[in-house]
């Protein structure tokens, strides 16, 4: 059996009403290594997890035994989307939180010029997304496309890839990925 640790931690952090930056301080770690957790992009030793959850704070056997209630809400109004980037580009998540779930969609904007970094991303899964306006550089592997309203992209995420917003106005895609890598 395995456990979702990055998840379980999401869940366990948002119920305690604490961003990714006051965990991080309260354990005494990086808030990067937090985000690593919570994307199961790390696996931290237990002394790690145990330095974290003394942040919330929470026991380990507590972190593993508890079973949170699946969400059960099925209709979203627009402003109940959970916003979860920052700076130039939004990610508006559809769900405040995706502990059991195996798709996260995104409604995402990239102001102007904005990307998502020198470095391509590279994580397990798949995604997807469909342009609803502007122009989105998409770059996977050393293939490289500008795609416009209702054009549309969908690969491995495990292939290098990244994204960029070119020409004057914002760029707006839903996109899906999965499993959640938020």
């Amino acid at each position: 059996m395995s456990v979702d640790i990055g998840n379980r931690l999401r869940f366990v952090r948002t119920a305690h009403n604490l961003t990714q930056r006051e965990l991080a301080k309260r354990a005494g770690v990086t808030n990067s290594t937090i985000s690593l957790v919570e994307s199961n992009s790390t696996n931290p030793s237990v002394g790690a997890l145990k330095r974290i959850l003394d942040g919330i704070p929470i026991g380990l056997a507590e972190f593993f035994a508890f079973e949170p209630h699946a969400p059960r809400k099925a209709f979203y109004a627009a402003d109940e989307l959970v916003e979860i980037g920052k700076g130039a580009i939004s990610y508006r998540q559809l769900g405040e939180n995706l502990f059991g779930r195996s798709l996260q969609i995104l409604k995402e904007c990239y102001q102007p010029g904005a990307s998502t970094g020198k470095v391509p991303l590279v994580h397990e899964g798949e995604e997807g997304g469909i342009v609803l306006s502007g122009r989105l550089e998409v770059t996977v592997d050393n293939e490289r496309r500008i795609l416009g309203p209702g054009d549309a992209y969908y690969f491995e995420s495990r292939r290098p890839h990244s994204f960029r917003c070119v020409g004057p106005v914002a760029c707006e895609v839903i996109s899906a990925c999965t499993p959640p890598t938020f």
